[in-house]
């Protein structure tokens, strides 16, 4: 009967059973003692045979250590890479008594992040400034042994090549502080109105977890790791986790050598090319800009090999201002004693920012279907406004005719011109801006509104006919997306927080 323990090391343990045999031995016909294996091993070899095999792998596993075992596979030894050591088999056979303590220690972070924590009890204190490595999980230090995307099995996973584990051992040896940063939005807890299977995520999330510890007890290494379950701040290449980590090390921004400091990720914006085949994102090099520390993929950083060409499907700098002109749109100049201003845009686009800072100051109203609840009470009351002879601003997508052709009817009524401004923000600009809007503090958000799902965007796009003239409009004005705002407010801008 064999036992597997993940890391490839084979077990065989013999059992021998004896038959106590009462029968005259005259009275027996002849039997032979021993069997003999057949040739598809379907019928095992002899115990002697057996024997022999468990020694030689138990010696071969003593001779190598960690870095090379024997199994057999069709009835012969086969070299494969190991990712166990004698001091973990030791420690799986030891009594629960005797067995060494668990290194591996988890904590939540505001049910989002996941933090497991390698102790190291003869870990030393450094001096600052610190050298920090970071490396993402998947892809860049392990890949599953079974050639899937994604492990089904706790055991699932060697070492994405066989340099990762020195070369973290001789980090730690540098006085590196190693952390390993990686986005697990499959882990994200369920909502409780889409009522996912909770059962099933705990099994994943057991099994992910068992993966992790193996991988920490292996490298024996003080290494803490952060997995972000969430689309929020704290998920890649927002820098949630890196602010979580220096609360955590005691450290300040000033007391990184961020010029010595690494991020090793595959999410690097490579295009598809001879060597590899296009990335899923860019998200882990725009997290290393983020934070402003070098970044490498692990091709070049464990193998030496030449940087690849990439890209990014959004520059926020094309949006910056580098002089901060006021503009002159046409629509800073009212036209009218007394209209109404209907916004097209998608959401993100823009449209809130430029009432605060064009048309409030006109001594315009502001109309808006996410703080009023619904269209029919934005009608209301700007029905009321107009009857006080204010001048309305729409502020909604407005996306198609039917819609727009509402607001025509109520200026009809009113005896009052309508004016389109048309905001031409591409679809990942306003994800942009939304996502900004969201998660960047109280600043960019006074509103406190929340991150919008990818498919309002998308659903904009889809119901959106550009406006024209035709349907009733005084005129209509293009604004282009310019980022406007003092230097602490660009500075949150212009990161990268969309993937």
């Amino acid at each position: 009967m064999q036992r597997q323990i993940p890391g490839t090391v084979t077990f065989t343990r013999v059992v021998r059973h004896a038959r106590c045999i009462t029968r005259n031995k005259s009275t027996m016909p002849s039997i032979p003692l021993k069997r003999t294996a057949t040739a598809d091993r379907s019928v095992s070899p002899p115990p002697t045979k057996r024997r022999s095999v468990s020694t030689a792998t138990a010696q071969q596993t003593e001779q190598n250590g960690k870095d090379v075992t024997t199994t057999t596979t069709n009835g012969t030894l086969k070299k494969v890479a190991s990712t166990t050591n004698k001091k973990l088999v030791q420690n799986f056979f030891a009594k629960a008594s005797e067995r060494a303590p668990e290194k591996t220690r988890w904590d939540q972070f505001e049910n989002s992040v996941y933090i497991c924590r390698y102790d190291k009890s003869n870990e030393h204190k450094h001096v600052k400034p610190r050298k920090v490595a970071l490396f993402d999980f998947d892809s860049t230090l392990v890949v599953t042994q079974s050639g899937k995307k994604f492990g089904r099995e706790a055991g699932d996973w060697t070492w994405w090549h066989s340099s990762v584990e020195q070369k973290l051992k001789q980090l730690v040896h540098e006085g590196y502080l190693v952390c390993i940063i990686s986005n697990q939005a499959g882990l994200k807890a369920p909502d409780a109105k889409t009522k996912a299977p909770t059962a099933a995520l705990n099994k994943k999330t057991s099994e992910w977890k068992q993966k992790v510890k193996a991988v920490l007890d292996v490298l024996d290494l003080p290494i803490t790791l952060y997995a972000a379950r969430d689309h929020d701040t704290y998920r890649k290449p927002r820098i949630g986790m890196w602010e979580q980590l220096l609360k955590d090390h005691d450290l300040q921004p000033g007391d990184i050598d961020m010029n010595e400091s690494i991020f090793v990720g595959d999410g690097a914006g490579r295009i598809a090319g001879p060597k590899g085949g296009k990335d899923f994102s860019c998200s882990d090099r725009d997290f290393a800009t983020n934070v402003g520390i070098p970044f490498k993929t692990p091709e070049e950083y464990f193998l030496g090999e030449e940087e690849r060409a990439w890209t990014r499907s959004f520059e926020p700098s094309k949006y910056i201002d580098t002089i901060n002109n006021s503009r002159t749109d046409e629509i800073l100049t009212k036209k009218n004693d007394q209209d109404i201003v209907l916004f097209v845009g998608s959401p993100g686009a823009g449209k809130s920012s430029f009432f605060w800072r064009h048309l409030e100051p006109l001594g315009y109203e502001r109309v808006n279907q996410d703080t009023l609840g619904s269209r029919d009470k934005c009608l209301r009351r700007a029905a009321e406004y107009l009857a006080e002879g204010q001048s309305v601003a729409v502020d909604n997508t407005n996306a198609d005719i039917d819609v727009r052709k509402a607001w025509l009817d109520l200026a009809a009524k009113h005896n009052v011109p309508v004016r389109v401004v048309l905001f031409t923000a591409s679809p990942k600009l306003c994800e942009h801006n939304d996502t900004v809007r969201a998660l960047g503090g109280i600043k960019m958000n006074p509103e406190s509104r929340t991150m919008l799902p990818k498919m309002a965007f998308s659903g904009f796009a889809g119901r959106y006919v550009e406006p024209s003239t035709r349907e009733g409009f005084q005129d209509i004005t293009k604004v282009d997306f310019r980022f406007e705002g003092g230097e602490e407010e660009r500075k949150i801008w212009g990161r990268y927080w969309i993937t």
